[in-house]
């Protein structure tokens, strides 16, 4: 976007031939919100107990009233396919809010689940394709006008660089942020939690968009810059293909001429060339080396049409002196730049005057260029810092003009952080965030500890605040679970499961201990038996492994097997109610949106397939305040 010489007001006023899609208004999220967290208050004890504790807290006797090969019939394979697509109890919104029917659900005396699937559809019905609240990406593009091709004009394929998740997560969301930039008039991009710069890489290259990467790994800031680096001369090669592909097509077009009008062509720029040869020496004696904006080699290989040594495009008048005089004039200026060459000769009488005054605009010239070249170099900026909601971007970012804040599968606090941010920054123009790792999301009722300053990453809008909403750091790992792909065939860890929950057993009745500060961490993939992981763990648990027999710990391990399936179907259960869980959170953070009063439109977007990538939405927003536009530097 051009912007005037001085500041401005210019309103951010949407394109009248380009509506924005509707969006879900205030009452209608704060309805959903309140229907989420009645249905999940009764069934979140499915979810609140760690499978760690399995076998000594006896959670399947605690929980279900069935067989577990019961759950395990109507939530797997096609049952499961079939459940997924099968509509929801439709009844409305308001009603379903006043609490959930449950009797059929749950025993009414023990309290224990009776029926799988009349659970599976509740949890359907509460999940957020099912609540009318989901913009989806088509929508969006449509209005956003970004369909067409990118603003560069090479396209660059992303899967040459990056995993076919990260490939589909890039092209989306970079459109996605490309259409919001552009509806906005915004050229400014701060990419919050930017990782491995994969998303900023493609925006600055693909889009020509500024961008600023910051992520609070060191590591990844360096990675980012050379993997960027390497980005860029990739790019530089698919600029080049388009550009011979496009001299291929001149070239063409040139063949198919009559062949009197090429012989009238060449003996044309023959005679140009003769008669300026003279002067088009003298003068590359006198200019200084920044004279040379263009330089090409073997841009022409067609036997009809060759050029074969190094060509400069100078400017004022000069023309290309070619050791081959045998190509149209038209074909070659077709591929420069529409300044590259000035067609106005100049009197030779003033000739001496009008060279000093020359000289003195191509140095000026050749500083621009070097300007502009540095500073396309740093479109691209990845910088380190920890960021929480009280960050001053302006401290970070020296040059932060009006922008639109993004955040690909930021980490727990980082995506509220980044919706704060936005809501509080008045630079911040529009906000895209997906977030993911919802277990590391701080709980403001998780702790006895209060905070004054309403900083928790969850809850977020008034209402959960008010209703002192509490999910638990296990209930949030569930809505870490991706039920599309466990539905078309993703097997759940279920074997690990089970070793983690033997050795809690044999550590809690052999060794006296409840509770420890020490995590196994990975011991199940480096371990080649169940007797082989025991022992691996006992190490890092810093407990006497010889105190225990392989013959005890194998005895364990044969008292327990018969109930794997019990752990399984337990976590089928949570697989399932997972995504309410998630939508909860979701509609936590639009909720909380719909309650500033200056957004022009905010919502959710469905922006991934769920499959691939099943953190798939997007919370998105825009201001409606006007913006403070900035000179071009």
């Amino acid at each position: 976007m051009s912007r005037s010489a001085h500041d401005a007001l210019t309103p951010a006023v949407p394109k009248a031939d380009a509506p924005l899609p509707p969006e879900p208004s205030a009452e209608a999220v704060r309805t959903r919100v309140r229907a989420v967290a009645r249905f999940l208050r009764r069934v979140l004890p499915l979810c609140q107990a760690h499978t760690v504790e399995f076998f000594t807290r006896g959670l399947w006797e605690e929980v279900a009233a069935l067989p577990p090969e019961a759950v395990l019939r109507e939530l797997s394979g096609e049952r499961l396919r079939r459940l997924l697509g099968e509509p929801p109890p439709q009844r409305p919104l308001e009603e379903a809010a006043d609490g959930c029917d449950f009797s059929n659900i749950f025993c009414e005396h023990s309290q224990k689940l009776i029926n799988v699937r009349a659970f599976a559809l509740a949890a359907k019905y509460y999940s957020m394709p099912n609540l009318g609240v989901c913009t989806f990406l088509e929508e969006m593009l449509k209005a956003f006008n970004s369909q067409q091709q990118p603003r560069s004009d090479v396209e660059m394929k992303t899967d040459n660089f990056m995993n076919n998740k990260k490939s589909h997560e890039v092209q989306l969301m970079s459109a996605l942020v490309d259409g919001i930039a552009k509806y906005n008039g915004l050229n400014q991009v701060i990419d919050l939690g930017s990782g491995k710069g994969y998303l900023s890489s493609f925006l600055s290259l693909q889009y020509n968009l500024k961008v600023y990467g910051i992520d609070s790994s060191n590591t990844n800031t360096h990675g980012a810059n050379e993997r960027n680096r390497k980005l860029k001369k990739h790019w530089r090669a698919y600029q080049s293909q388009a550009r011979a592909n496009v001299r291929g097509q001149v070239l063409e077009k040139e063949k198919e001429r009559p062949e009197q009008d090429k012989e009238k062509c060449k003996a044309n720029i023959s005679e140009k060339l003769l008669s300026t040869n003279n002067s088009l020496q003298s003068q590359a004696q006198v200019a200084p080396p920044d004279s040379i904006l263009f330089e090409t080699a073997n841009i022409f290989t067609d036997s009809n049409t060759s050029v074969t040594s190094k060509q400069y495009i100078l400017p004022s008048g000069a023309q290309v002196q070619l050791n081959e005089n045998n190509i149209s004039e038209n074909a070659f200026l077709n591929i420069l730049p529409a300044d590259a060459v000035e067609t106005d000769c100049l009197p030779k009488s003033n000739c001496r005057e009008l060279c000093e005054e020359e000289k003195e605009r191509r140095k000026m010239a050749s500083l621009k260029a070097k300007a502009s070249r540095s500073k396309e170099a740093n479109i691209y900026s990845p910088l380190t810092s920890y960021i929480t909601a009280e960050t001053e971007l302006s401290d970070l970012v020296t040059d932060l003009e009006d922008c639109v804040m993004v955040g690909l599968h930021t980490c727990g606090d980082l995506a509220p952080s980044t919706l704060q941010i936005f809501v509080a920054k008045p630079e911040i123009k529009a906000v895209c965030s997906v977030g993911c790792c919802y277990h590391l999301l701080s709980e403001e009722h998780e702790t006895e500890k209060g905070d004054i300053q309403g900083t928790w990453g969850f809850p977020m809008c008034q209402y959960l605040k008010e209703e002192t909403c509490f999910c638990g750091r296990n209930a949030r790992m569930a809505a870490c679970l991706a039920l599309e792909r466990v539905a078309v065939g993703q097997v759940l860890p279920t074997e690990s499961l089970f070793y983690r929950a033997v050795l809690q057993v044999i550590i809690e009745e052999f060794y006296g201990v409840n509770r420890s500060d020490r995590n196994i961490g990975k011991v199940f993939s480096k371990s080649s038996s169940f007797l082989d992981y025991v022992r691996k763990s006992l190490k890092k648990l810093e407990l006497d492994e010889s105190k225990i027999s392989d013959c005890l710990i194998m005895e364990y391990f044969e008292k327990y097997k018969h109930r794997m399936n019990e752990l399984e179907a337990f976590n089928m259960l949570k697989v399932v109610l997972g995504p309410c869980i998630e939508t909860l959170i979701l509609l936590d953070r639009l909720c909380y949106l719909k309650e500033q009063d200056n957004l022009a439109w905010s919502g959710l977007v469905k922006l991934f397939d769920p499959i691939k990538s099943p953190r798939c939405y997007a919370v998105v927003a825009m201001k409606k305040q006007t913006f403070h536009t900035q000179p071009n530097c």
